[in-house]
């Protein structure tokens, strides 16, 4: 057995070259890679001194050494994946390509602060450090080129970039809110009230309302009487900081027809003041505001004041100002409904004051009520409502008074027997017509009853002495069911154990609304009719004797109001 034969090679051709094409596919790339033949062990004799040829391989190349030319469009990601068929899949870029889309991506993220994914204290203090850079960056550019707003344009939009990156703080007042403080960051937030784009004004704004909002916080929180306390060191930091004196200053800054112009330093107003009332004096004495909102009323502002703030507006004729914006707003606005009711209001609050009853009288107050009563317009019942309260205490005196004179009698006494209809059940009433009755009934009641008290009474009319019984049957009748739902759910709280002493003053409360005071407002009504007049008296308790009750009902309910 010839050994030499078992290995001999076989020659290769000479003068082929195997040449790939300029894109091969994938399957001739997959032939150009054969296993690799390990090298054969010889089994022979030791004296042989042949040594064994190893066959002709092509290696594997590593992905290091891969030449990128084999790829169509040279494509750097065509042999980064390869599926189990051995199919190529690329991103269909050139290495150069991804470059520049990579420098892109960087650039186009550079300045845009994200919203931290979690907000502790060391990413509040960054947050802080680059607000900082930021301001001091614009301040620094603003004075170099005062003149050349296109040298610190840039800096301003990153300024107004970092003052946004400070609103997520909110969320966690516990942590923020002191660091702020401490960091000087306040103060510099504050100094921003001052500066020369009212954009930026806008944004520190924006940001205050932010911070002050009653709701700080994330919800479900426990930690409820941390971040109030939080929040107040806050706000008094803000107000030691005079943060109320340059927002007023403010005002006349902004554009009042932009909303969010508008509504910015009002609603820090509205957050300061809702935590601490007391501030309220600070705002109107320290500041213009009393001039701004008197100017402003004359379109659209509501305010409601203290005892001192009340004095302020009488002394700067806010009254005369209130009676003719109304009467420009019933006649030229008729549709401006919430803000009508606003000015009534405010009226209504004013009036608690004995001088501004008199500022009241002096603009022709009870006349413009009765009008608005005679014409039968929207404001019909909010003028009830201001009669009311003008006519109420003994500092009304003299608006009772006038209000005879000018012939008021006729004019309450006409609404007070048309409510009395409205409160018949009827099949096509009108729910609205109703409620409203049901709400002027009270005011009616209380003009009546300050002219009892403020004037001599000189009332000789059976007529209406049945329309008062008949809303006191009314009123009676609504109250005894409150009564049996109040009593319906003391028995289930006695039976569960859960009854405390505080239901009693809710329960009353209730009462009260559910026609107590109404009803003990009528029997004052008809004990004074009773007093001054004796046919009056034997009338009343004829009717009463036919419903089962005697004068004795009635006085006890005026010795419960006392």
């Amino acid at each position: 057995m010839d050994v030499d034969k078992l290995f001999r090679v076989p020659k290769l051709p000479v003068g082929v070259k195997r040449k790939l094409p300029d894109n091969p596919t994938p399957e001739m790339l997959k032939k150009m890679r054969p296993d690799p033949l390990d090298q054969m062990d010889l089994d022979g004799d030791s004296h042989s001194t042949a040594l064994p040829k190893r066959r002709v391989t092509v290696e594997d190349e590593t992905e290091d050494d891969q030449d990128s030319s084999f790829a169509p469009g040279g494509d750097a990601d065509y042999f980064a994946e390869e599926d189990e068929e051995g199919r190529f899949y690329g991103g269909g870029l050139t290495s150069q390509q991804k470059e520049i889309l990579t420098i892109f991506e960087r650039a186009e993220g550079e300045g845009v602060q994200d919203e931290p994914e979690e907000i502790a204290l060391p990413s509040i203090r960054r947050t802080l450090a680059r607000f900082e850079r930021a301001v001091n960056k614009n301040q620094d550019q603003r004075s170099k080129y005062p003149d050349d707003p296109a040298k610190f344009i840039d800096s301003e939009a990153d300024l107004d970039s970092a003052i946004k990156s400070l609103l997520p703080l909110a969320q966690s007042p516990v942590l923020a809110y002191p660091e702020i403080i401490r960091s000087g960051a306040l103060a510099l937030l504050i100094g921003l009230l001052s500066h020369e784009n009212v954009d930026i004004v806008i944004d520190a704004v924006e940001l205050f309302n932010e911070l002050t909002d009653e709701d700080v916080g994330n919800e479900g929180e426990d930690d409820a009487e941390e971040t109030q306390a939080t929040l107040k060191v806050l706000i008094e930091a803000l107000v030691d900081h005079s943060i109320l004196e340059l927002l007023v200053d403010n005002l006349s800054r902004l554009n009042e027809a932009e909303e969010s112009d508008r509504q910015g330093p009002i609603g820090v107003f509205e957050n300061v003041l809702g935590f601490n009332p007391d501030l309220s004096e600070k705002l109107v004495s320290q500041t213009k505001i009393m001039n701004w909102l008197l100017e402003r009323i004359l379109w659209k502002v509501h305010d409601e004041n203290p005892s001192a703030n009340r004095e302020e507006l009488g002394k700067k004729d806010g009254v005369e100002t209130y009676a003719k914006s109304l009467v420009g707003v019933i006649l030229s606005m008729p549709d401006e409904a919430e803000f009508m009711e606003n000015l009534f209001d405010a009226l209504c609050s004013a009036l608690s004051e004995p001088q501004i009853k008199s500022l009241f009288l002096a603009s022709e107050g009870v006349d413009l009520m009765l009008l608005m009563m005679k014409e039968k317009l929207q404001s019909k019942s909010r003028s009830i409502k201001v009669l009311d309260y003008a006519m109420s205490g003994p500092a009304g005196s003299e608006v009772c008074s006038t209000f005879v004179e000018v012939l008021g009698l006729k004019t309450i006494f006409s609404a007070f027997m048309g409510l009395t209809h409205s409160l018949r059940p009827r099949r096509n009433k009108s729910v609205s017509a109703g409620t409203q009755a049901t709400e002027d009934i009270p005011h009616i009641l209380g003009i009546i009853s300050s002219l009892f008290t403020n004037l001599p009474s000189d009332f000789n009319e059976y007529e209406k002495v049945d329309k008062l019984l008949e809303v006191r049957e009314h009123v009676s009748n609504r109250l005894k069911q409150v009564d049996a739902e109040i009593e319906a759910q003391k028995k289930d709280l006695l039976v569960d154990g859960t009854f405390e002493p505080e239901h009693e003053d809710l329960w009353y409360l209730r009462r009260l609304d559910g026609g107590l005071f109404t009803l003990q407002t009528v029997d004052y009504v008809l004990a004074w009719i009773a007093m001054e007049d004796d046919g009056a008296r034997s009338h009343l308790a004829k009717m009463l004797e036919r419903k089962n009750l005697t004068l004795e009902n009635i006085r006890d309910d005026v010795a419960d109001l006392s």
